[in-house]
């Protein structure tokens, strides 16, 4: 064993010294010709016949080196390191041919490590959390298609009291937070915490202590509430001031105490959320008044539930658990039995899931999306593999006289075979090389595109252990399938045939040959898939914008107040908001003012239940508006009148409905001066004074909803509701941003700066997932397209550089141009045709996958099979023409010397 070790550290050793061990092994070698010498001089040698003799009786001094090297060398790294050298000759010979290899194989690595870096960001990563892989979610099934992960705070009380299988249970919530500075009041995000979220993420704080259980309690401590800090608020806050800790902070007007600051990796339990401040649960109340989540009770869903598991726990055990709980935690929490009833006729029960990724509802968004944009990122790192291989294979027809050359003289097939893979593998690691060094960009670009709805969220798209692996991966299989097949034909013919063979018979036999056109025919239907899914996404999304968001977003801006905090309700709320439209009003280029509750196409939806009388209810989606809202939005007022800043309750309640909800509500007659009622639970009723065009709501998809407006001066004004501005203007919005700034500085001091966004940047960004799908498809398309292309081109240019003496002939026995060009497209005309029929069925299988992505377009649209085909045709023709072109003008004289 020790002999074996020393021999393996011998070889380890040789790697590394090789000119010292060669000069050492030169050296010895001469000692012992010298020995070998003396001793003949000293048997009767003649001096003048030693040195021939010598060399008789020794040997070869090269053989010698060479046997002696085998006792120092690792002969396979050896081997290995020559075939490198070796590749790195042949492909430095062939820069137009490596250009093309490695920008093909780039294209196709860089694509699908981009997409599988934004799905490790956020489908893979663990938390940076000890033991995260003992982290759970949970969830709630309650009978619909997609799993609810919002708990009420009664419900996650009781599921926090009786942790049997978890070691903790901790919940949070997002915010936003007003915290007090020297120059106002800014919005921090943060998040509401429980009591055990620090103590089940494991997490030790840099500085202070951690939020417990006892400051979770109503009130908190005797100094106030706790409040957690993360290192970059410490920084841009505090200048990470080393006494920090017991310092006051005033969060929406409420007095918290900092007592400990979290180490910069700490980003909680959500991968896409970057918090900056963690309170604790108990201080909702308090923060949010009479908006209070806690005091809804179970009317309010908004915590998201997790916890640690208990050593030796699996998760299908923690589900069970939860499962066979779910009654009795339901009616500990929940004081309404009807409730509770209606809610287990749809077999509601809790659930849990692993959660060492953390939860963030992005990921059910996008998991969809990402999904079929990796799967078309698969299909063009196939197409660029097809490419290097059918290249590769022609490249190696023009190499067969070579390697018969070094069969001939001793190699094996298996040390050519080996060698060919050798430059396969520097062409696979290059250009994964090339992709892994654009990928971070381009991720970064992409994961900003995805979230661009998401204001607050942020996407880890760097480069981590997962990401190399995927690529090494990826180079390796690379390699296997560009490099095995070509290394395997350049070999497979019978030595003798080789040599005797001249060029027409190797002309003859490359005609013949079915594989590579088998693969370009395989490559043309690859590309023909992924043009026509390229197509319909980006009809989709053509049809989307056009299909018509009910208003006109062009000109429109929308600046967001937060008045949540101001202090500010009533009339005096009111007041405020005609105050700042008048100041916005008086602004250059302003034509149009109003305020709304909600903005279309954000997402956030209120409903209530209608009916006329005692009649059928009927959900509608339900805004506060101000006057002239309908105007500047370019929503058409059909009949009746809008709101004027005069609306009070005292005058009775005014409602305003679309056209969809006026015939829902009103069939047979005229809604306008009509009552409709609330809820059916005695409120006063809401006369109809108007009729509006509909507009959509919540995002373009859906089918535009029912929908009724109120005046927002009769809204209850005990929620101090933020409003947000709507802004008709058509001059730069610079300005107008610096004039809302102001006058809310003037006007209400204690709030935020308002936050300024068009309406198109919102209609844009409520498409980011169908953006992001047809922008990536098309771009896939063009690149498939191209990889298309080159791949013609470059077989059919290595297979008429190989006719040359053929086409020659031809031409001298009377052959015109357009016969030479006509025969030599009719190679990729046959391969073109070939592709294009097996990728049409393929499509339309395939374009299946694709139907919950379309919208207003089917799977099998004429228009986008028939355009994909002539994209097709006219790249197989312009990548044929060239080499047609260039075989025409060969000199036939010329052509029948070289043979």
């Amino acid at each position: 064993m020790s002999q074996g070790l020393h021999e393996f550290f011998l070889r380890v050793k040789g790697l590394f010294r090789r000119k010292q061990m060669h000069r050492e092994m030169t050296e010895e070698l001469e000692f012992h010709q010298e020995l070998l010498r003396a001793k003949l001089l000293r048997e009767g040698v003649a001096a003048e016949d030693v040195d021939a003799v010598a060399r008789r009786r020794f040997g070869s001094a090269g053989r010698w080196q060479e046997r002696l090297r085998e006792l120092w060398q690792l002969r396979s790294v050896e081997t290995f390191a020559r075939d490198l050298r070796f590749a790195a000759r042949v492909l430095r010979k062939s820069p137009g041919f490596t250009a093309v290899a490695l920008l093909t194989l780039a294209l196709g690595v860089g694509a699908n490590t981009t997409v599988f870096s934004m799905i490790n960001g956020l489908l893979l990563r663990p938390l940076n959390v000890p033991e995260s892989d003992r982290l759970v979610v949970l969830g709630m099934d309650r009978g619909w298609p997609n799993r609810n992960y919002s708990f009420q705070e009664p419900v996650f009380r009781s599921i926090e009291r009786k942790p049997d299988v978890f070691a903790n249970v901790f919940a949070f919530s997002h915010a936003k937070f007003e915290v007090r500075g020297r120059d106002g009041n800014e919005n921090v995000q943060g998040q509401l915490v429980s009591g055990e979220f620090f103590t089940a993420l494991e997490v030790a704080p840099l500085l202070g202590r951690i939020l417990a259980p006892e400051d979770n309690r109503t009130g908190g401590d005797p100094a106030g509430f706790a409040a957690v800090i993360s290192q970059g608020f410490w920084q841009r806050w505090f200048n990470r001031a080393p006494d920090v800790v017991g310092r006051k902070l005033i969060v929406d007007n409420t007095l918290f105490t900092v007592v400990g600051v979290m180490p910069k990796p700490f980003i909680g339990a959500d991968p896409t959320q970057r918090p900056e401040l963690w309170l604790p649960m108990a201080a909702e109340p308090i923060l949010n008044g009479e908006r209070s989540l806690t005091k809804a009770g179970y009317h309010a869903w908004w915590l998201t539930v997790m916890g640690r598991l208990q050593p030796g726990t699996t998760v299908e055990q923690a589900d069970a658990a939860m499962q066979a709980r779910t009654t009795a935690v339901l009616h500990e929490s929940v004081p309404d039995p009807g409730w509770i009833a209606n809610e287990m006729k749809r077999h509601f029960h809790f659930t849990v899931e692993p959660g060492s990724t953390g939860f963030t509802y992005v990921r059910l968004f996008f998991r969809r999306p990402l999904a079929a944009v990796f799967a078309m990122c698969g299909g063009i790192l196939l197409l660029a593999c097809l490419n290097l291989t059918s290249l590769l294979i022609a490249r190696g027809a023009a190499r067969e006289r070579e390697l018969a050359t070094r069969l001939a003289m001793g190699a094996t097939r298996g040390r050519l075979t080996q060698q060919l893979l050798t430059e396969s593998l520097v062409i696979a690691v290059m250009g994964t090389g090339l992709g892994l060094a654009v990928a971070p960009l381009v991720s970064r670009t992409l994961g900003a595109m995805l979230l661009s709805g998401e204001h607050d969220a942020h996407l880890d798209t760097s480069l981590d252990i997962r990401v190399f692996v995927f690529a090494a991966a990826v180079a390796i299989v690379s390699t296997v399938v560009i490099g095995l097949v070509p290394a395997l034909q350049s070999t497979s013919r019978e030595l003798n045939e080789q040599i005797k063979s001249g060029q027409h018979a190797t002309q003859a036999r490359e005609r013949s040959r079915w594989l590579p056109r088998l693969l370009m025919s395989f490559e043309v239907a690859l590309a023909l898939v992924l043009v026509v899914g390229a197509g319909l996404l980006a009809s989709t999304l053509v049809r989307l914008y056009s299909s018509g968001e009910g208003f006109d977003p062009r000109g429109v801006e929308n600046i967001a107040f937060s008045m949540d905090k101001s202090g500010l309700k009533g009339d005096a709320l009111m007041q405020f908001y005609q105050g700042m439209g008048e100041g916005l009003r008086h602004q250059p280029g302003v034509t149009q003012v109003t305020f709304a509750r909600l903005v279309p196409m954000t997402g956030f939806v209120w409903d209530q239940n209608f009916s006329v009388g005692h009649g059928e209810q009927h959900d509608l989606d339900l805004n506060a508006v101000g006057p002239q809202y309908f105007k500047t939005m370019g929503i058409p007022m059909f009949e009746g009148r809008d709101f004027g800043w005069n609306e009070t309750k005292a005058a009775g309640l005014k409602i305003i409905l679309n056209e969809k909800a006026a015939k829902l509500l009103f069939p047979n007659g005229d809604a306008l001066g009509q009552a409709v009622t609330l809820r059916d639970e005695g409120e006063p009723g809401y006369q109809v004074v108007g009729v509006v065009g509909n507009a959509k709501y919540e995002n373009l998809r859906d089918e535009t909803p029912a929908a009724a407006y109120v005046a927002m001066t009769q809204d209850d004004g005990r929620e101090r509701p933020s409003y947000t501005a709507v802004v008709k203007t058509n001059a730069p919005v610079g300005p107008l941003a610096a004039a809302a700034r102001e006058l809310a500085k003037k006007m209400a001091p204690a709030i935020p700066a308002p936050v300024m966004t068009s309406m198109q940047t919102i209609v844009d960004d409520s498409l980011s997932a169908e953006r992001m799908m047809a922008m990536l498809s098309v771009f896939f398309a063009g690149c498939a397209l191209l990889v298309t292309a080159i791949g013609l081109y470059g077989t059919l240019a290595f297979a008429t550089a190989r006719r040359t003496s053929e086409i020659g002939i031809r031409m001298a026995l009377g052959a015109r141009r357009a016969q030479v060009v006509g025969m030599v497209c009719s190679q990729n005309a046959l391969v073109a045709i070939a592709g294009t029929t097996a990728g049409l069925i393929a499509a339309l299988l395939a374009s299946r996958a694709l139907a919950s992505f379309l919208y207003g377009t089917s799977t099998r649209d004429p228009w986008v099979l028939a355009g994909s085909v002539a994209a097709l045709a006219v790249i197989a023709s312009a990548a044929s023409l060239l080499p047609a072109l260039r075989a025409s003008r060969i000199d036939p004289m010329a052509a029948i010397r070289c043979e």
